[in-house]
């Protein structure tokens, strides 16, 4: 408040001073010629000056409503963030380690004791078993890709077959509707897989992500895996497309455990049409 006044008693003098001025330039205007030119400078003096003061206050009041403005906006997002974190920590506290069901899958959280990665049949232990209701066929992912089947389980832990296994095939789909085929690890590099069986006409670009197709009865569908960065076509009626691969499998520390709850009937209808 002190500072409004102040800048409203200098707009006052500032004022007086104006009307001082004229009242001098009315009487010494009916002066000599000589004195005309010097009372026109004094007079756009005087001019320049009112105008600095009143530019100046209105950037004031309009540089004030700026900063209140921003200042609540800042406010309300150090809120928001603020609401994000303790849910994020609330739910962390509440859920680590718990398993929870979306759908027709559980998911459980897990740790990974060992991790093979420099054979052509890798494999991963992991620190849950059949205590923990994991069984054998569950899927082992992270936010980032496909990790694993589980194979054996012991009262503690859990054996899984590595994706980086030469006998491991997933189904996979370009991007979100796109063509589906088997996708397995290219044997070579820890970061690469191949893409098989797309036909000719399915259309897809350099950069395209690969996600799970939704047709396995072990992983959930739209588990991003990769990226396409290759293609080249098979006997002249397919194409094999390379998939770089999102998920870095020498840094698996923390892993999610899934299990499709319908899993074994699926596999009997399956079985049924087999045999027909």
């Amino acid at each position: 408040m002190a500072g409004k006044r102040n800048i409203y008693r200098s707009g006052i003098n500032v004022a007086i001073f104006i009307a001082l001025e004229i009242a001098a330039l009315g009487l010494l205007r009916r002066s000599t010629s000589g004195q005309e030119f010097f009372l026109s400078r004094l007079s756009h003096s005087v001019i320049s000056t009112v105008w600095g003061w009143s530019q100046s206050i209105g950037d004031y009041f309009a540089l004030k409503q700026i900063n209140e403005s921003l200042s609540k906006e800042n406010f309300e997002l150090q809120c928001a963030l603020a609401k994000y974190d303790a849910a994020a920590d609330s739910l962390n506290e509440a859920e680590a380690g718990r398993p929870f069901t979306a759908g027709n899958f559980t998911f459980s959280w897990a740790q990974v004791v060992k991790n093979s990665r420099n054979k052509h049949h890798n494999y991963l232990i992991i620190n849950k078993g059949a205590k923990d209701g994991i069984a054998s066929h569950s899927g082992v992912i992270t936010s980032r890709g496909i990790i694993g089947i589980i194979d054996t389980v012991s009262t503690n832990y859990s054996y899984a077959i590595s994706f980086l296994n030469s006998n491991f095939n997933l189904s996979a789909r370009i991007g979100r509707e796109g063509a589906v085929g088997p996708m397995a690890w290219d044997g070579k590099s820890l970061s690469h897989a191949t893409l098989r069986e797309i036909s000719l006409q399915h259309k897809f670009e350099k950069g395209d992500t690969v996600y799970t197709s939704g047709h396995s009865s072990i992983f959930p569908p739209d588990i991003p895996l990769g990226t396409i960065e290759g293609s080249k076509i098979i006997n002249g009626s397919t194409y094999d497309i390379d998939v770089k691969l999102f998920q870095d499998y020498s840094a698996v520390r923390y892993v999610t455990l899934v299990t499709n709850k319908d899993r074994e009937e699926i596999q009997s209808i399956e079985k049924k049409e087999a045999r027909k």
